[in-house]
């Protein structure tokens, strides 16, 4: 079986091979009880198919076939882990669409408000921009269908098609006398999960956000590295500050890739599935691009899975400074198998671990400089509302893949003020570069570095 690991860590293509092997000196009693245990696995097959066959044919109404089989595969997936499932023809589309970090669309930022599509930004350079679309424009009609009563993700599926494709808007602007039309031809347009700009009252240090792990995400950090180093003279720069807060994850390739990027050489993740000659490690190929420039790396409990692997490697190799709170603790790997017309699992073929060997899974990573962000009173209480109150790691999922090596630890707070002035864990990490405060963790000490 060919596997490409993925994200959460997701997938690529595999194939499943059934292979007979021939051991010689296999007993009589070895071969019953191989025997014993495939009729015993035919015999609940073939419960499985009484049990459907009796409700297709029993149920107070006719029930949809492929529905049951959906349902009986994905009970039987989501009861091994939190994270493996099946996910049907369009499900599978979604996720590629987000792997990818590209699709045909307008290029518009939105959310929802009293039922209507508001945009929050046009992004530059796309078929928004170009029309005049306007943050705060409420968007009330798609090809004259009203989009009152659709949810966003229905509208936003409306909205993203083939490339060169027209679709009108019908647009409520604060101050115009009347609605708006306008016809948009779609286009590709990347989802921008690298954003940076200079930080500091000298603007003197480079601030990168990553907000997802996508195909897109290590050339666009490579980009973002370029324009603030150009921007910021090298005898100024005070060095970087990588913010993975609330960041979920996503590809392998791309965590591997990112962390390359901070990285001369040394190993930057392993991953270990049942047998141990599936045993993979990754190691840095590239060079530092940022020159050896300190640099200090944000988490918090919504930083998971390939904001892990990124924030334990810098760790481990001594070559940034982890600021914030503990990590969600997602250390295992998903691999993503291809179904032909009918979807795809996705499903939990190992765990990953940091070059110093520690395994994140149901514990996370542990900041070097502990900062806890304070949520604002109104703020808890509209958490505590939707049930979001309490901090959510890995450990706190009904039936997690345990840890194997370390302690299981639980989750922490996720809370990020809108306005960087309220950000106590990224005003740290400024005062922390600039040397306005000293703390002992920073520099890291390169003394007891992992071997490269």
């Amino acid at each position: 079986m060919r596997r490409t690991p993925l994200f959460f860590l997701g997938a690529a293509a595999g194939a499943v091979l059934a292979v007979v092997v021939s051991q010689p000196g296999l007993t009589q009693f070895g071969a019953f009880a191989k025997s014993a245990a495939t009729t015993d696995t035919y015999r609940q097959l073939n419960l499985f198919g009484d049990v459907f066959e009796r409700i297709r044919s029993d149920y107070v109404e006719k029930p949809d076939d492929a529905k049951l089989v959906e349902a009986a595969i994905n009970g039987m997936l989501t009861s091994l882990d939190p994270h493996s499932s099946y996910m049907d023809a369009k499900s599978f589309r979604d996720m590629q669409v987000q792997t990818r970090g590209e699709f045909g669309g307008l290029g518009i930022e939105v959310s929802m408000e009293d039922g209507l599509v508001k945009v929050v930004a046009p992004i530059d350079d796309t078929p928004a921009a170009r029309a005049g679309i306007q943050a705060g424009d409420l968007i009330t009609h798609l090809d004259n269908e009203a989009v009152q009563g659709l949810t966003l993700q229905q509208a936003v599926e409306k909205m993203r098609g083939p490339i060169n494709t027209p679709i009108v808007l019908r647009i409520s602007r604060k101050g115009a006398e009347k609605p708006i039309e306008a016809k948009l031809v779609r286009d590709l347009i990347r989802i921008r999960v690298v954003r940076w700009r200079e930080e500091g009252a000298d603007q003197d240090i480079g601030y990168i956000r990553l907000s997802s792990f996508t195909e897109q995400t290590a050339e666009t950090l490579k980009r973002a590295i370029e324009d603030l180093t150009k921007k910021i003279p090298a005898d100024k720069l005070k060095g970087f500050i990588v913010d993975l807060r609330n960041n979920p994850g996503g590809l392998l390739d791309a965590a591997v890739d990112v962390t390359d990027t901070f990285l001369d050489r040394g190993e930057i993740v392993s991953t270990r599935g049942r047998n141990s000659e599936e045993t993979q490690r990754r190691n840095a190929r590239g060079g530092d691009l940022t020159k050896g420039k300190p640099i200090i790396v944000l988490i918090n409990g919504g930083s998971a899975s390939a904001s892990e692997i990124v924030a334990g490697a810098l760790q481990d190799h001594k070559r940034a400074a982890v600021l914030g709170s503990r990590s969600f603790g997602k250390g295992s790997v998903q691999t993503i198998i291809p179904l032909g017309q009918n979807g795809a699992i996705r499903l939990t073929t190992a765990r990953y671990y940091t070059p110093s060997g520690r395994s994140i899974q149901a514990k996370g990573i542990e900041p070097d400089i502990e900062m806890i962000q304070d949520m604002p009173d109104e703020q808890k209480a509209k958490a505590a509302a939707v049930g979001a109150g309490e901090p959510r790691g890995e450990s706190s999922l009904r039936g997690h893949l345990k840890n194997d090596k370390e302690e299981e630890k639980t989750g922490s707070p996720a809370y990020v003020p809108a306005e960087a002035k309220d950000d106590k864990q990224l005003q740290m990490a400024i005062d922390l570069l600039s040397g306005k405060i000293t703390n002992a963790a920073f520099p890291p000490s390169t003394k007891a570095g992992v071997p490269n």
